[in-house]
C-alpha cells in the first residue's frame, strides 16, 4: 500500500519550530524525532484543520 502524503513538508516544518523540534529534524531527520514530539506535530495539525472549518462555516 502506498503511503498518502497529508500534510506538506512547509506545515510540518512550521509546526516542528512552534513545538521546538526544527532543530533536530534540521540536524538528524524526521526519524530522530521522538514518537512524543511527532504525536504532538499531529495533534497541531488536527487543532489547526478543525478551527480552519469552524472559520469557513
Amino acid at each position: 500500500m502506498a503511503r498518502q502524503k497529508i500534510m506538506s513538508e512547509e506545515l510540518k516544518m512550521e509546526i516542528a519550530k512552534e513545538l521546538g523540534v526544527y532543530d533536530t529534524v534540521s540536524k538528524y531527520g524526521w526519524g530522530e524525532v521522538k514518537s512524543r514530539d511527532c504525536g504532538n506535530i499531529v495533534r497541531k495539525a488536527i487543532e489547526m484543520a478543525e478551527r480552519a472549518l469552524k472559520e469557513k462555516q
